[in-house]
């Protein structure tokens, strides 16, 4: 028997929890050509003003192919489903800050899941929740960029991909 997610956490909730424990997130590596791939500019900690490809926390009892329909249609503005899309990998994403002080770190089990698109697609009102700006970068810049966070890079230094 499936249940449903439940609600987003409280924030004090969330606060706890990403203090006791890993947080299970996706992140979504979305491409407009093979060369190009989009990034936004952080509003929040953890990685606050780095790029970074959009994401978010996965809920408790949502799959993660539910998750992806989720997060994507909040940042983006339409859903992706996993069915369509390349999972690549699952990474430790680990800050020394949170969300809202300096009092303990982050860890974040991290999906990777990439995804190519039509760029009209994307709605920069939705993806601005979550970031300043948004751009689409060729994985060339990303790689050389020293704004461009860690994390983002690595899905592209250790995809078994040649780009």
């Amino acid at each position: 028997m499936e249940s449903e997610p439940v609600d987003p956490l409280s924030t004090d909730d969330y606060y706890l929890a990403t203090r006791l424990t890993q947080i299970i997130s996706v992140d979504l590596i979305i491409h407009g050509s093979e060369r190009e791939v989009l990034v936004g500019r952080r509003k929040n900690a953890p990685a606050k003003n780095s790029w970074f490809v959009p994401g978010g926390r996965v809920y408790k009892y949502e799959t993660m192919e539910k998750a992806i329909e989720r997060i994507s249609e909040e940042e983006l503005g339409f859903k992706l489903f996993k069915s369509n899309m390349e999972h690549v990998g699952v990474y430790d994403h680990i800050y020394p800050d949170n969300f809202v002080d300096g009092d303990h770190g982050t860890h974040y089990l991290a999906h990777g899941f990439r995804a190519f698109v039509d760029k009209s697609q994307i709605l920069p009102e939705q993806f601005q929740k979550q970031h300043v700006e948004l751009k689409w970068v060729s994985i060339h810049q990303l790689l050389e960029n020293p704004e461009v966070h860690e994390y983002t890079k690595n899905y592209f230094r250790m995809s078994k991909k040649s780009y």
